[in-house]
């Protein structure tokens, strides 16, 4: 019976995304705070799940929160814009939220090919940047289904 309702739970996360409209394309403000937005998430979900390891990367999650947090909440105002102006006020913290739930879903049983060493050595390197245009890079080659050939951020996997 878990099975089922863990493959219950997938399916209805997975048809909660379908229903939700897509950020702009990538390159633009909106679908650069898409992946913002998202990159945040991943290690959020990953710091959890890592936490009772010998790279528990709790503390490193923390200060790259506090650290980026303007630029974050700043992504965060420009992808709620954007789903305002595309779907209404109504319908855009609804929208972000089921995205938002389904980033994390997406994350809960970990990242798909870092380890709990890769993501923590990942936070505490970008908790240091000062540049939006370094976290969005991360953020493009983070959050790929599989690493870059030529990793810049997770070149310690």
């Amino acid at each position: 019976m878990r099975y089922f309702n863990k493959v219950a739970a997938v399916l209805a996360a997975g048809s909660m995304l379908a229903c939700v409209p897509q950020a702009a394309n990538a390159g633009t403000p909106a679908g650069d705070a898409a992946k913002l937005r998202q990159l945040d998430i991943m290690l959020m979900v990953t710091s959890l799940r890592c936490r009772f390891g010998g790279d528990n990367f709790q503390s490193d999650y923390a200060r790259f929160s506090t650290n980026q947090n303007k630029t974050m909440q700043d992504a965060f105002k420009t992808l709620q814009a954007d789903y305002v102006a595309r779907i209404g006020a109504a319908g855009a913290n609804k929208a972000l939220d089921k995205m938002s739930v389904g980033m994390a879903n997406q994350y809960g049983q970990g990242h798909p090919w870092m380890d709990c060493a890769a993501l923590k050595a990942t936070a505490q390197d970008l908790s240091e940047t000062t540049d939006r245009a370094t976290l969005v890079a991360a953020a493009d080659e983070l959050l790929a289904d599989h690493p870059y050939g030529g990793s810049r951020f997770a070149a310690r996997r």
